[in-house]
Protein backbone atom coordinates (compact mmCIF):
# COMPACT_ATOMS: atom_id res chain seq x y z
CA UNK A 1 0.00 0.00 0.00
CA UNK A 2 1.60 3.38 -1.16
CA UNK A 3 0.15 6.76 1.03
CA UNK A 4 -0.40 10.08 -0.59
CA UNK A 5 -0.75 13.76 0.05
CA UNK A 6 -0.77 17.21 -1.34
CA UNK A 7 0.92 19.57 0.85
CA UNK A 8 -0.05 22.50 -1.61
CA UNK A 9 -1.26 22.75 -5.01
CA UNK A 10 -1.36 26.46 -6.45
CA UNK A 11 0.91 29.14 -7.73
CA UNK A 12 1.26 29.79 -3.38
CA UNK A 13 2.89 26.49 -3.76
CA UNK A 14 3.15 23.02 -4.83
CA UNK A 15 4.25 20.02 -3.16
CA UNK A 16 3.10 16.55 -3.14
CA UNK A 17 4.20 13.30 -0.97
CA UNK A 18 4.32 9.55 -1.76
CA UNK A 19 5.01 6.97 0.98
CA UNK A 20 5.61 2.90 0.87
CA UNK A 21 6.41 1.04 4.03
CA UNK A 22 10.08 2.04 3.74
CA UNK A 23 10.17 5.02 1.17
CA UNK A 24 9.07 8.20 0.41
CA UNK A 25 9.22 10.37 -2.16
CA UNK A 26 8.83 14.46 -2.62
CA UNK A 27 7.61 15.92 -5.43
CA UNK A 28 8.72 19.40 -5.73
CA UNK A 29 8.75 21.70 -2.82
CA UNK A 30 7.31 25.50 -3.86
CA UNK A 31 6.02 25.62 0.43
CA UNK A 32 8.14 27.79 2.56
CA UNK A 33 10.32 25.22 4.61
CA UNK A 34 8.89 26.39 7.90
CA UNK A 35 5.26 25.77 6.78
CA UNK A 36 6.93 22.12 5.42
CA UNK A 37 8.15 21.04 8.92
CA UNK A 38 4.61 22.03 10.19
CA UNK A 39 2.85 19.67 8.07
CA UNK A 40 5.39 17.10 8.56
CA UNK A 41 4.68 17.58 12.41
CA UNK A 42 0.61 17.65 11.82
CA UNK A 43 0.55 14.64 9.37
CA UNK A 44 3.01 12.70 10.68
CA UNK A 45 5.40 12.44 8.24
CA UNK A 46 9.36 11.29 8.88
CA UNK A 47 12.23 13.34 6.88
CA UNK A 48 14.23 10.31 7.24
CA UNK A 49 11.83 8.16 5.06
CA UNK A 50 12.15 10.65 2.01
CA UNK A 51 14.84 9.14 -0.46
CA UNK A 52 14.22 11.40 -3.37
CA UNK A 53 12.88 14.74 -3.69
CA UNK A 54 12.10 14.96 -7.80
CA UNK A 55 11.79 18.51 -9.72
CA UNK A 56 8.91 18.73 -12.24
CA UNK A 57 10.63 22.82 -12.91
CA UNK A 58 12.24 25.80 -11.63
CA UNK A 59 9.62 28.46 -11.57
CA UNK A 60 9.47 29.11 -7.70
CA UNK A 61 6.71 27.77 -6.49
CA UNK A 62 7.60 24.47 -7.40
CA UNK A 63 11.13 24.58 -5.94
CA UNK A 64 11.39 27.29 -2.83
CA UNK A 65 12.68 25.45 -0.85
CA UNK A 66 13.86 22.60 -2.42
CA UNK A 67 17.88 23.39 -1.65
CA UNK A 68 17.08 24.17 2.28
CA UNK A 69 15.52 20.95 2.60
CA UNK A 70 18.69 19.14 0.85
CA UNK A 71 21.06 21.19 2.24
CA UNK A 72 19.51 20.46 5.71
CA UNK A 73 18.00 16.54 5.36
CA UNK A 74 20.45 15.69 2.21
CA UNK A 75 18.03 14.20 0.33
CA UNK A 76 19.09 14.17 -3.45
CA UNK A 77 17.35 16.05 -5.90
CA UNK A 78 15.81 14.42 -8.93
CA UNK A 79 15.70 16.57 -11.98
CA UNK A 80 16.79 17.29 -15.43
CA UNK A 81 19.91 18.80 -16.47
CA UNK A 82 18.20 22.12 -17.78
CA UNK A 83 16.15 22.42 -14.66
CA UNK A 84 18.96 22.17 -12.22
CA UNK A 85 20.63 24.61 -14.52
CA UNK A 86 17.37 27.14 -14.02
CA UNK A 87 17.74 26.24 -9.88
CA UNK A 88 20.95 27.74 -10.08
CA UNK A 89 19.75 31.12 -11.79
CA UNK A 90 16.17 31.41 -9.17
CA UNK A 91 17.32 33.87 -7.03
CA UNK A 92 14.03 33.49 -4.93
CA UNK A 93 15.44 29.71 -4.17
CA UNK A 94 18.39 31.24 -1.64
CA UNK A 95 19.60 28.18 -0.68
CA UNK A 96 20.84 25.80 -3.68
CA UNK A 97 21.17 22.04 -4.53
CA UNK A 98 25.02 20.84 -3.29
CA UNK A 99 26.56 19.40 -6.54
CA UNK A 100 26.78 16.05 -4.74
CA UNK A 101 23.12 16.00 -3.88
CA UNK A 102 22.39 16.45 -7.46
CA UNK A 103 20.66 13.14 -9.82
CA UNK A 104 20.49 14.21 -13.22
CA UNK A 105 17.36 12.32 -15.11
CA UNK A 106 16.92 11.52 -18.91
CA UNK A 107 12.92 11.72 -20.01
CA UNK A 108 11.56 8.10 -20.74
CA UNK A 109 14.74 6.48 -19.23
CA UNK A 110 13.20 4.59 -15.64
CA UNK A 111 15.46 4.94 -12.48
CA UNK A 112 14.43 3.02 -9.23
CA UNK A 113 14.15 4.59 -5.50
CA UNK A 114 13.58 2.10 -3.06
CA UNK A 115 10.26 -0.17 -4.25
CA UNK A 116 9.19 3.06 -6.89
CA UNK A 117 10.20 3.02 -10.08
CA UNK A 118 10.45 6.53 -11.63
CA UNK A 119 10.03 7.90 -15.58
CA UNK A 120 10.35 11.41 -16.35
CA UNK A 121 8.78 12.89 -19.37
CA UNK A 122 8.09 15.69 -20.85
CA UNK A 123 5.47 18.38 -20.17
CA UNK A 124 5.61 21.81 -22.57
CA UNK A 125 6.10 24.99 -20.34
CA UNK A 126 7.28 27.96 -20.28
CA UNK A 127 10.50 26.99 -18.67
CA UNK A 128 13.32 25.51 -20.73
CA UNK A 129 12.31 21.99 -19.52
CA UNK A 130 9.74 20.73 -17.55
CA UNK A 131 8.78 16.96 -16.24
CA UNK A 132 6.08 14.82 -15.54
CA UNK A 133 6.57 11.84 -13.34
CA UNK A 134 4.96 8.45 -13.45
CA UNK A 135 5.84 6.50 -10.52
CA UNK A 136 5.11 2.43 -10.13
CA UNK A 137 4.97 0.28 -7.39
CA UNK A 138 3.61 -2.85 -7.54
CA UNK A 139 0.16 -2.36 -9.05
CA UNK A 140 0.01 1.15 -8.55
CA UNK A 141 0.93 3.58 -11.57
CA UNK A 142 0.85 7.11 -10.60
CA UNK A 143 1.41 9.99 -12.50
CA UNK A 144 1.87 13.26 -12.24
CA UNK A 145 1.34 16.24 -14.68
CA UNK A 146 1.46 20.00 -13.59
CA UNK A 147 2.11 23.10 -15.62
CA UNK A 148 1.26 21.94 -18.86
CA UNK A 149 0.83 24.18 -22.00
CA UNK A 150 -1.23 21.48 -23.90
CA UNK A 151 -1.49 17.78 -23.65
CA UNK A 152 1.92 15.97 -26.36
CA UNK A 153 1.65 12.66 -27.77
CA UNK A 154 5.03 12.02 -25.32
CA UNK A 155 2.67 12.44 -22.53
CA UNK A 156 -0.82 10.52 -23.50
CA UNK A 157 0.95 6.80 -23.03
CA UNK A 158 1.66 7.81 -19.53
CA UNK A 159 -2.30 8.77 -18.80
CA UNK A 160 -3.66 5.63 -20.50
CA UNK A 161 -1.48 3.60 -17.86
CA UNK A 162 -2.15 5.66 -15.20
CA UNK A 163 -4.58 4.40 -12.18
CA UNK A 164 -3.72 7.09 -9.96
CA UNK A 165 -3.61 10.40 -11.45
CA UNK A 166 -2.52 14.19 -10.46
CA UNK A 167 -3.20 16.29 -13.71
CA UNK A 168 -3.45 19.91 -13.90
CA UNK A 169 -7.17 21.92 -14.39
CA UNK A 170 -5.80 25.35 -14.10
CA UNK A 171 -8.32 27.74 -15.61
CA UNK A 172 -12.10 28.00 -16.91
CA UNK A 173 -11.68 30.05 -20.00
CA UNK A 174 -14.47 32.05 -19.55
CA UNK A 175 -13.14 33.38 -15.84
CA UNK A 176 -9.99 33.79 -17.63
CA UNK A 177 -11.48 35.76 -20.42
CA UNK A 178 -13.99 37.85 -18.17
CA UNK A 179 -11.14 37.94 -14.82
CA UNK A 180 -9.03 40.94 -13.49
CA UNK A 181 -5.81 39.64 -15.54
CA UNK A 182 -4.34 41.55 -18.08
CA UNK A 183 -4.23 40.44 -21.67
CA UNK A 184 -0.73 39.16 -22.36
CA UNK A 185 -0.91 37.53 -19.03
CA UNK A 186 -4.10 35.73 -20.30
CA UNK A 187 -2.08 35.28 -23.80
CA UNK A 188 0.85 33.52 -21.46
CA UNK A 189 -1.94 31.38 -19.10
CA UNK A 190 -3.75 30.39 -22.21
CA UNK A 191 -0.87 29.86 -24.99
CA UNK A 192 0.53 26.42 -25.91
CA UNK A 193 3.52 26.32 -23.05
CA UNK A 194 1.05 27.89 -20.60
CA UNK A 195 -1.20 26.23 -18.05
CA UNK A 196 -4.04 23.32 -18.61
CA UNK A 197 -7.97 24.76 -18.89
CA UNK A 198 -11.05 22.51 -17.17
CA UNK A 199 -12.00 21.94 -20.93
CA UNK A 200 -8.51 20.75 -22.03
CA UNK A 201 -8.45 18.32 -19.28
CA UNK A 202 -11.74 16.97 -19.60
CA UNK A 203 -11.34 16.00 -23.27
CA UNK A 204 -8.21 14.56 -22.75
CA UNK A 205 -8.91 12.28 -19.82
CA UNK A 206 -12.68 11.63 -21.33
CA UNK A 207 -10.91 9.98 -24.56
CA UNK A 208 -7.73 8.58 -22.75
CA UNK A 209 -7.96 7.85 -19.17
CA UNK A 210 -7.52 3.62 -18.49
CA UNK A 211 -10.44 2.07 -17.54
CA UNK A 212 -9.41 0.78 -14.85
CA UNK A 213 -8.25 4.06 -13.08
CA UNK A 214 -9.41 4.89 -9.48
CA UNK A 215 -8.76 8.36 -8.69
CA UNK A 216 -8.28 11.90 -10.43
CA UNK A 217 -7.07 14.85 -8.48
CA UNK A 218 -6.90 18.16 -10.26
CA UNK A 219 -3.95 20.31 -9.15
CA UNK A 220 -2.98 23.79 -9.62
CA UNK A 221 -6.33 25.28 -9.96
CA UNK A 222 -5.89 28.92 -10.32
CA UNK A 223 -7.66 31.20 -7.37
CA UNK A 224 -8.82 33.95 -9.61
CA UNK A 225 -9.41 32.18 -12.80
CA UNK A 226 -11.35 28.57 -11.45
CA UNK A 227 -13.24 27.29 -8.79
CA UNK A 228 -13.16 24.06 -7.79
CA UNK A 229 -16.83 23.05 -7.89
CA UNK A 230 -16.00 23.97 -11.73
CA UNK A 231 -13.21 22.33 -12.31
CA UNK A 232 -14.79 19.08 -10.84
CA UNK A 233 -17.82 19.09 -12.79
CA UNK A 234 -16.48 19.78 -15.89
CA UNK A 235 -14.27 17.05 -16.02
CA UNK A 236 -16.70 14.63 -14.33
CA UNK A 237 -19.21 15.47 -16.93
CA UNK A 238 -17.02 14.60 -19.66
CA UNK A 239 -15.86 11.47 -18.07
CA UNK A 240 -19.51 10.14 -17.42
CA UNK A 241 -20.75 10.71 -20.73
CA UNK A 242 -17.38 8.88 -22.28
CA UNK A 243 -18.93 5.77 -20.06
CA UNK A 244 -16.50 6.27 -17.24
CA UNK A 245 -17.96 4.54 -13.74
CA UNK A 246 -17.52 8.33 -11.81
CA UNK A 247 -18.43 8.07 -7.83
CA UNK A 248 -18.42 4.45 -8.57
CA UNK A 249 -15.00 3.25 -9.49
CA UNK A 250 -13.69 6.21 -10.16
CA UNK A 251 -12.82 9.74 -7.93
CA UNK A 252 -12.57 12.23 -8.98
CA UNK A 253 -11.54 15.50 -6.83
CA UNK A 254 -9.85 19.14 -6.96
CA UNK A 255 -6.22 19.34 -4.51
CA UNK A 256 -6.67 22.29 -2.22
CA UNK A 257 -4.50 25.42 -2.88
CA UNK A 258 -3.13 26.56 0.46
CA UNK A 259 -3.31 23.56 2.95
CA UNK A 260 -2.96 19.83 2.41
CA UNK A 261 -5.37 17.41 1.49
CA UNK A 262 -5.22 14.60 3.80
CA UNK A 263 -3.25 11.19 3.40
CA UNK A 264 -5.25 9.03 0.30
CA UNK A 265 -4.31 5.09 -0.04
CA UNK A 266 -3.86 3.49 -2.79
CA UNK A 267 -3.90 -0.05 -3.44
Amino acid sequence: MVRFISLGSGSSGNAYYLESADTALLIDMGIGIRTCKKYFRDYGLNFGMVRALLVTHYHTDHVKAVGALSQQFHFTVYSSQLIHEGMDRNFMMSKKVPQELRYRVTHHESFQVGGFTITPFPVPHDTSENNGYFITHGDIRFCLITDAGHITSEMLPYIREANYLVIEANYDKELLATGPYPPYLQKRISGGNGHLCNDITADTLSKNLSADAKQVWLCHLSEENNRPNIAKETITKALKEAGYGVEETLHVETLRRKEPSGFYLLN
